[in-house]
């Protein structure tokens, strides 16, 4: 009886220590577990483990390879150290040293392997692109080696070097130590090295000099990454491909005969070696030494160079360009140049009703101010950035401006904010989009597509799950569904049993709780009675920080957009894979980001459901070569872009970042040829209005070249300027191929203006508004009469053969509530300005002084302009549709 009691006990307290064990473990890894769980929750167990293991198997290899090497050393020095103290006590560790001790050896080589490891474990995706990596089917055209030798392979040999350079001079040194110290120092008589002391040390030496020369080796590649040739070109030319490389290859080979020369002058004494290694350490001292003198590079350039610029460094420059090229998806560009209209009269037509309900006259930053006071309804929500999509309303593609309420708590009273049960478990979430129109009329109300929180919609838009858990917004954790009635609009309320979206961490059990408790050192987390079996923690609800948390090796387009569907919202954000390796391909950065790349793809698209947070990564460029590794090395998480909804591909677009990098380098590496590549007599700039750069914006246009029918009309273009210059040089407009035709295709046209023809740019149009009187005087007077006159920014775009320009002008009246109104829209072609209140007056008027300034023209040249009423008004335009939606 006594014994089964005592086994009762002893199970008894056996179960207490281990659950007792389990909670401590779980609670000194609960980061680990709730990043677990969450992975978990989205679908990603798999990668979340992948990501670990890659992590520490790659690491722990390169530790293991190391202390492998170190220790191997320290044995084999072991069977020769410790002759001369054998029989003697020891006396301490410069003993142990001595006498070849494991006890010491082990330890010391796992410290050297980790220590040496650091930097493979801090760039362990980098280790994965090098096993991982495909080859990129493009050759570098100096020594012809795949580009995915410098993208996957390159930065990870550099890295090994290092190591392996520190590694076998260490052994080298410290073995080296320890052996003349136990035959030359310790011993009463001096004693010659042993044969096997000798040869592991010449073994040393000669692995330093093939690992040092691996260096000198590695040097070659890093004359793809000189820019001594800016602003000219980027890359190598003639004084390092004809002066330091040739001065690289013998070094190389000095370095290696004098190294083998001397390991064998130390073994056989002979004076023949010690000649030789002599001589080859002079030669590899010369050669290294000449490449750090300027005055023969100087003389070569001064002399051979610059004499003969085109000539000598022609096909350098052709490499650059190329490189550069191909490495900003560039190379596929379509140039068209594009004949200017003498008669712009003429296309102000019937085709003209196209863009009427298309030119966005509103600019985003007036227009989020116009939504937050209107629209924001309550002091916990705020509109994230206004978007531009387009959908397809009335069977007609319509471009529109739309922004997600969010939720924001900094307008709320203290004693809310305070209260725990409020700021995670009541206000939980923003709700609904808010959507206008791109064209709008001056001098009347906004005209709104979904307004209100009943999510009111006059052309027929749904959304059966408005509510908006993940967005912009940085929003601490919530706690959804949970036992308490939030009160979400006027006479309803949210329960648990109500609530349908998925997502989000279980915490169901009080274990779990508790790991969230200390997760978030939140002890209300646990105790609190509102939370429910059906309860889900809800974290990283920013949708910026879920992706660089899930995917941390991609580069984030800086404009997420939200899209609507009749089901919910969803968040679309491009993401980059980028490189700073591509080879001779010149470097950039984007304004506001600080690492420089010379390779960028827009790779993936990733969907964000904002209700229940789930995220899908989409493959748009499978070209791509570090994104066929990373889906290669984490397989099931890239889908096919073909996998997308079809609802959401229909609002997929060209994102704003790319295109803005990619202006930043065609506006020089357009000139294709060297000879006008190294003029620069046509660089282009973003064109300035009153020194402010134009940024590209989005358009809903028909394009001029009919050669390009399957690219969406939804685009964006940059209006280009000659550098120093405010006459536009050309119009980049950037789009997707209609995904109806075939699979996702981004496509770039650019429309050149001929250098010989005048073609206004912004800021001269921006001047001609200013000189004109009928529009200066109803600015001086509005402004007179207490509001402030603000005009918009400047669209170009083609029409027919001419250009046109739009410019809204807003009125911002004085006082504490200052609501921006559209007032008056300017247009202006070919050197005509008009100003009216709708952009259908404003056309009518512009043709009919287009036509009076030819007929005048006509006049003074004795001819006459028959068949055309000057005022006769434009084709009547169709009425904005107010029936089903098609998103």
């Amino acid at each position: 009886m006594g014994n089964w009691k005592r086994g009762l006990i002893v199970a008894f307290g056996g179960l207490l220590f281990l659950a007792l064990l389990l909670l401590v473990l779980g609670i000194l890894f609960s980061h680990f577990l709730i990043d677990l769980w969450w992975y978990l929750s989205l679908n990603f167990g798999g990668y979340f483990w992948l990501r670990l293991l890659y992590r520490y198997i790659l690491a722990g290899g390169v530790t293991l390879f190391f202390f492998i090497l170190f220790f191997a050393n320290f044995w084999i020095a072991s069977r020769y150290l410790g002759r001369s103290a054998r029989g003697r006590v020891s006396k301490g560790w410069i003993h142990k040293f001595q006498t070849g001790a494991m006890e010491v050896y082990t330890p010391l080589s796992l410290v050297m392997g980790i220590i040496l490891a650091i930097p493979f474990y801090q760039q362990w995706e980098a280790g994965l692109l090098f096993f991982f990596g495909p080859g990129a089917g493009v050759d570098d055209p100096l020594y012809g080696n795949d580009v995915s030798f410098y993208l996957f392979r390159l930065p990870i040999f550099l890295m090994l070097q290092r190591g392996l350079l520190a590694t076998f001079l260490i052994l080298f040194v410290g073995v080296g130590f320890l052996y003349w110290l136990e035959n030359r120092v310790i011993p009463v008589e001096r004693q010659e090295f042993p044969e096997g002391v000798r040869i592991h040390l010449s073994i040393l030496a000669f692995l330093s000099a093939l690992v040092l020369a691996w260096g000198l080796m590695l040097q070659r590649f890093a004359l793809l990454y000189v820019d001594d040739h800016e602003p000219t070109f980027y890359g190598p030319g003639f004084v390092e491909v004809y002066y330091h490389l040739p001065l690289i290859w013998l070094a190389l080979l000095a370095f290696l005969i004098a190294a083998v020369a001397f390991i064998f002058y130390a073994n056989l004494r002979r004076s023949l070696y010690l000649v030789i290694g002599i001589t080859g350490a002079v030669v590899f001292l010369v050669a290294a030494g000449l490449r750090h003198v300027t005055l023969i590079p100087e003389m070569l350039n001064q002399y051979i160079v610059k004499a003969n610029p085109v000539t000598t460094e022609g096909r350098f420059m052709k490499n650059n360009i190329e490189a550069t090229l191909a490495a900003y998806r560039l190379d596929g560009a379509t140039a068209v140049n594009f004949e200017v209209s003498q008669r712009p009269e003429t296309d102000i037509g019937e085709d003209v009703a196209d863009y009427i309900n298309n030119i966005p006259v509103w600019d985003e930053n007036f227009l989020y101010d116009v939504y937050q006071q209107l629209q924001g309804l309550r002091p916990y929500y705020r509109f994230s950035p206004v978007d531009v999509a387009r959908y397809t309303i009335h069977g007609r593609v319509q471009q529109v401006n739309l922004a997600a309420r969010e939720l924001n708590l900094s307008k709320l009273p203290a004693s809310v904010v305070e209260n725990w049960e409020n700021i995670h478990l009541r206000y939980t979430h923003g709700y609904g989009v808010v959507m206008t129109p791109a064209a709008q009329e001056g001098d009347r109300p906004m005209e709104w597509y979904i307004r209100d929180l009943t999510l009111y919609s006059p052309v027929g838009f749904k959304i059966d799950t408005p509510d908006i858990y993940y967005g912009q917004e940085n929003l601490t954790y919530a706690i959804v569904p949970n036992k308490l009635e939030v009160a979400e609009l006027p006479g309803t309320k949210v329960t648990p049993q109500q609530y349908q979206g998925g997502g989000g961490v279980e915490i169901k059990s009080l274990f779990r709780k508790l790991i969230a408790a200390v997760y978030f050192q939140d002890p209300k987390i646990f105790f609190s009675i509102n939370i429910g079996e059906e309860s889900r923690l809800r974290i990283r609800r920013n949708i910026i920080e879920r992706i660089r948390e899930l995917t941390p090796y991609l580069m984030i387009d800086s404009d997420p957009y939200v899209i609507v569907t009749d089901d919910r919202l969803y968040w679309l954000i491009d993401a980059y894979t980028t490189s700073d390796w591509y080879p001779i391909s010149k470097p950039t950065t984007l304004e506001g980001r600080e690492r420089e790349i010379n390779y960028i793809r827009n790779s993936v698209k990733i969907v964000i459901d904002a209700y229940d947070g789930h995220v899908d990564f989409y493959v748009a460029d499978p070209e791509d070569p570090i994104i066929r590794a990373y889906a290669r090395a984490f397989p099931g998480v890239f889908k096919p872009i073909g996998a997308m909804p079809h609802v959401i591909q229909t609002q997929l677009r060209y994102p704003r970042d790319f295109f803005r990098i990619q202006m930043q380098i065609y506006a020089k590496y357009h000139q294709r040829e060297p000879e006008l590549f190294f003029q620069q007599a046509d660089t282009w700039d973003f064109a300035k209005v009153k020194d402010v750069p134009k940024l590209p914006y989005y358009l809903t246009v028909q394009l001029v070249e009919k050669s390009h029918p399957q690219l969406q009309p939804f685009v964006q273009i940059s209006p280009l300027t000659p550098i120093g210059r405010d006459n536009l040089r050309a119009l980049a407009i950037a789009g997707v191929r209609d995904l109806t035709e075939g699979p996702y295709v981004p496509e770039l046209v650019v429309y050149q203006f001929k250098k010989e023809v005048q073609v206004d740019g912004p800021a001269q149009i921006d001047a001609l508004i200013d000189q004109d009187p009928e529009i200066s005087a109803a600015f001086t007077l509005w402004n007179q009469q207490g509001s402030e006159v603000k005009r918009g920014r400047i669209i170009v775009l083609p029409v027919g053969h001419s250009v046109l320009y739009v410019q809204p002008v807003y009125l911002i009246a004085a006082g504490e509530t200052r609501i921006p109104q559209l007032t008056r829209i300017i247009v202006s072609m070919g050197n005509v300005v008009v100003m009216e209140r709708s952009l259908k007056e404003a056309f009518d008027r512009l043709r009919q002084e287009l036509i009076a300034k030819t007929m005048r023209e006509l006049e003074l040249r004795g001819q006459t302009l028959e068949g055309v009423n000057p005022g006769a008004p434009l084709l009547p335009l169709p009425e904005p549709a107010r029936e089903a939606v098609s998103p």
